[in-house]
């Protein structure tokens, strides 16, 4: 009996192709106690209403499903779904295959089996979006295929014009696969549409109750897992991209009752991992996929302690702003470093196979960014009235997170380079010169402003020489120039003497205290430096 058969008639409409269901919340006209005395069918939990029907989940769980006809554009699906398939034709299996073996371990938002059953049977069961987007982000992998290799590439601006087309027509009787297609749309080295596209799946998730705790409701197991990796994959991109466009994140903890993933949720294991060279490890990209979901929630700290309007404000009427700085930041910091000096030791950088590829590079690259925010927002609070001691312990803290991040990258390998990257990565790669820059604006001394225009320069250099491995470094190189390329021309064109330097006109350290170059290493009075801490881990 097929996968999905045997639990259709308990399957959330959100997953059935002829039906949509949006959840009813605490506030909605419907109230929880009136859509209580309704009578439920028994088997599918269900009562008919005016239009289409109220389903009960949980205790006071409930959804209004519609039928999928009375929406705009359904009538095409078929004919985009035809399209879709014309455009890949005849690599179409070969192109999911490839998606499978690279994307899928390293960002598990799929459910690998009913996926391949559906496809075995039609591609016409599918959302065209996710279709499309499952296509778009196999074909950057291309030659890992002996079978495509060769050949021609299909037209990836097509695929792309019809994906981000059906998304919107979809988003109107949206499911889980709605979200599925999105999140997979925004992977893309090349996506541009990353806030205002982020912000409308968050609401499509909450339409689909995605921020509710399902482990109650009467779905398949296999169901609740999905709905708990998208719900936490869809938190990250919230997260991420908050970060990335500055903006304040949608998604709120106060209204987040999600559980955290188990090994359950996940149906895939080693078993189920593809032998072929230049595939991932699929218990590493299970490990990889929660830890990255646990540092992402330190930086939701990162970014409501140190850069909400709130804390701001809090900040700003303090007496002391780097002393407030520091007391918020400094609980996430030993969070952060007691998260990766537990980090397992598979994710480590150096725990790479032969023949396969390794996701981790992006899960350390994002424990650099969050530490670089959270440093970032410290650096920026220091002024000619902070004391001269605190200046010099906040700096070295900083220096070191920068002297990391930087070594980190020249550490990377093709294992790493050429494998699934998150969507941030090309932006936290430039947020590390970004802060070099930071860090050279405000030297408090010649010498350190030396120091960190020559890190820049260099840093700069590489990620240029370095992004023919991989599109995204390409991207990422392109970004860095347009935050720091003017600076480092105006450096250049004036004698590095000449250069003016805010914190050092207004406090130069004072003699009697070793303030000097040297000294700008960490100490053991740094609130956040590690003493065991290895700089090369």
């Amino acid at each position: 009996m097929p996968f999905l058969t045997c639990v259709h008639g308990l399957t959330m409409a959100s997953l059935q192709n002829h039906r949509y269901a949006k959840y009813i919340g605490p506030t909605d006209e419907h109230d929880f106690a009136l859509l209580d005395l309704r009578l439920y069918d028994d088997i599918k939990g269900e009562s008919p209403a005016d239009q289409g029907s109220f389903r009960k989940v949980g205790p006071n769980e409930f959804f209004h499903q519609y039928a999928d006809a009375d929406s705009p554009n359904h009538f095409r699906e078929v004919e985009e779904l035809d399209n879709i398939e014309r455009i890949v034709a005849p690599h179409g299996e070969a192109l999911i295959r490839l998606y499978f073996r690279i994307v899928h371990p390293s960002f598990p938002i799929l459910h690998k089996k009913v996926y391949l059953e559906k496809y075995a049977r039609t591609h016409r069961e599918f959302s065209p979006p996710l279709l499309a987007a499952v296509y778009i982000l196999a074909l950057n992998w291309w030659s890992y295929s002996s079978e495509l290799a060769k050949l021609n590439k299909p037209d990836v601006a097509e695929l792309e014009d019809i994906a981000y087309r059906t998304l919107q027509d979809v988003s109107y009787r949206a499911k889980l696969s709605t979200v599925q297609a999105g999140l997979l749309l925004l992977q893309r080295p090349n996506s541009n549409q990353g806030w205002q596209l982020t912000s409308q799946l968050v609401a499509i998730g909450q339409d689909l109750g995605l921020h509710l705790d399902c482990s109650n409701w009467r779905v398949p197991a296999w169901e609740k897992g999905l709905r708990k990796r998208l719900a936490w994959a869809l938190f990250m991109q919230d997260t991420w991209s908050a970060l990335i466009y500055g903006r304040p994140p949608h998604i709120s903890m106060t209204n987040w009752a999600v559980h955290p993933v188990i090994s359950s949720d996940f149906p895939e294991s080693a078993a189920d991992e593809d032998g072929e060279d230049g595939s991932t490890e699929v218990e590493k990209g299970r490990t990889l996929f929660s830890a990255m979901i646990t540092l992402t929630k330190m930086l939701a700290e990162v970014l409501e302690a140190l850069y909400s309007l709130k804390a701001e404000n809090e900040v700003k009427n303090s007496y002391d702003t780097t002393k407030a700085i520091l007391e918020r930041a400094k609980p996430i910091q030993l969070k952060l470093r007691s998260w990766y000096a537990d980090m397992p030791e598979a994710l480590r950088m150096d725990a790479t196979r032969v023949g396969k590829l390794s996701s981790v590079g992006y899960l350390h690259l994002a424990y650099f960014a969050t530490e670089i925010t959270l440093h970032r927002r410290v650096i920026r609070s220091l002024d000619h009235n902070t004391d001269p001691y605190m200046i010099q312990i906040c700096r070295s803290a900083a220096k070191a997170r920068l002297i990391s991040a930087m070594d980190f990258f020249n550490r990377l390998k093709p294992e790493h380079l050429q494998s699934f990257w998150y969507f941030a990565s090309k932006f936290n790669f430039a947020l590390i010169g970004t802060f070099a820059g930071l860090c050279f604006v405000s030297s408090v001394t010649q010498e350190e402003a030396e120091f960190y225009q020559r890190r820049l320069q260099e840093y700069r250099w590489t990620l240029r020489v370095s992004n023919k491995s991989a599109e995204f470094l390409e991207i990422a190189s392109g970004i860095l120039e347009s935050a720091v390329g003017a600076l480092l021309k105006a450096a250049d064109s004036i004698d590095s003497k000449g250069i003016s330097f805010p914190m050092l006109q207004h406090h130069a350290p004072p003699e009697d205290e070793d303030i000097a170059m040297e000294s700008f290493y960490p100490s053991a009075d740094d609130p956040f430096y590690d003493q065991n801490m290895n700089l090369n881990a």
